[in-house]
């Protein structure tokens, strides 16, 4: 099986590379998923039998403030994809990584596949436009998700009333693993088992000095403050 993974130097595509160890991981340099030229190129001459796509511009803030740049890679590039896919005619099976904050996270926890998108922010709209355009090919695999690597914490500081049902990088990529062996299709939240704050979800990732803020501390863009899901369609996987 030839897996080809855009987005492979991110904290998802590393973990990726780990789960399909053979899988061609062209670098921003030799794949740019802004250039239709060069993805079709690349798409036409390697001919995947399987396309994991995880490359995007996921800063909150970034987006925000750079939404020509968000909409160029997490819309354009999308459709950049799907056009290749669609002229190399293999039907390759589609794997797009989305996120869970496409959900508001104001009116109820625990989001499953059935319930309406409503982002809140410029990332999570680009992330769900994303979503519609992969919808034009049908062997698709839509995941929506919330992670973070197992590494130092980015910052000083996480938030205490900020909640999601997070897992580690190297759980959703055994998640998406287990779904492309069975080459689901439609829409699949891959969740944790729990609902915790991102304070919590540092401590666990082995930040043990990770001071705590709140959301009254917080300037910027609009937040998700829920990011939790669950499932009705997969397993949930438990956060190690």
């Amino acid at each position: 099986m030839k897996v080809l993974i855009t987005g492979s130097s991110g904290a998802l595509g590393t973990s990726l590379k780990k789960s399909f160890k053979n899988a061609f991981c062209p670098r921003h340099g030799k794949m740019d998923i802004t250039d239709a030229d060069e993805v079709s190129k690349t798409i036409l001459s390697y001919e995947p039998d399987v396309l994991i796509h995880a490359a995007a511009l996921v800063g909150i803030r970034e987006c925000e403030e750079n939404k020509e740049e968000a909409w160029l890679t997490n819309v354009e590039g999308t459709q950049n994809i799907i056009n290749a896919l669609i002229k190399s005619g293999n039907n390759c099976y589609l794997i797009y990584t989305s996120t869970a904050c496409v959900f508001a996270g104001e009116h109820k926890k625990y989001y499953t596949e059935d319930d309406t998108p409503s982002p809140k922010n410029y990332y999570s709209f680009t992330k769900l436009c994303g979503e519609l355009i992969t919808r034009q090919y049908k062997n698709t695999c839509i995941i929506r998700t919330n992670f973070a690597p197992k590494e130092q914490w980015e910052y000083p500081k996480a938030f205490v009333d900020r909640f999601g049902t997070y897992l580690f990088a190297d759980n959703v990529a055994e998640g998406i693993y287990e779904i492309a062996e069975k080459k689901e299709k439609g829409v699949i939240h891959i969740a944790g088992d729990k609902r915790i704050s991102m304070h919590e979800l540092a401590l666990l990732a082995g930040s043990k000095n990770v001071g705590k803020m709140t959301m009254a501390d917080y300037e910027g863009p609009p937040l998700t403050i829920d990011m939790s899901i669950s499932t009705k369609r997969w397993k949930k996987y438990k956060i190690k």
